[in-house]
């Protein structure tokens, strides 16, 4: 069987907080994670876990809109729509450890609802 592509494994682990399947996001992440966002300086596993994990129930669903795999790493555009009716894009950064995620940087965009900016 062919190796999954990190294009793959991306759209995995976003199909996972869809489906608000944790274990498949534990597999995908390396032991060593680091996740960084505006709210997060590098924050370990099991903080990504505590802090991040928990979101996923205010999520209906992510729209993946470009995915661009360069070596080691992906790039991902997505569109992000809340059970609210809020929706905002956010760009991350994948860094991969052989077949598995160790690094998520994210880059946020701005927020809507009913189509309409949303100032945060």
């Amino acid at each position: 069987m062919p190796a999954r592509s990190k294009a793959d494994s991306v759209r995995s682990l976003f199909a996972a907080y869809k489906s608000k399947e944790r274990e498949i996001v534990e597999e995908l992440l390396t032991d060593d994670f680091t996740f960084t966002s505006p709210y997060d300086d590098a924050i370990d596993k099991a903080a990504y876990f505590e802090t991040c994990w928990p979101n996923s129930d205010r999520i209906q669903t992510h729209i993946l809109e470009r995915i661009c795999e360069d070596g080691a790493g992906v790039f991902v555009l997505y569109k992000c729509l809340l059970n609210d009716g809020k929706e905002f894009r956010n760009t991350e950064l994948f860094t991969f450890d052989g077949d598995r995620i160790r690094k998520i940087e994210v880059y946020f965009g701005a927020a809507y609802k009913d189509g309409a900016f949303v100032r945060q």
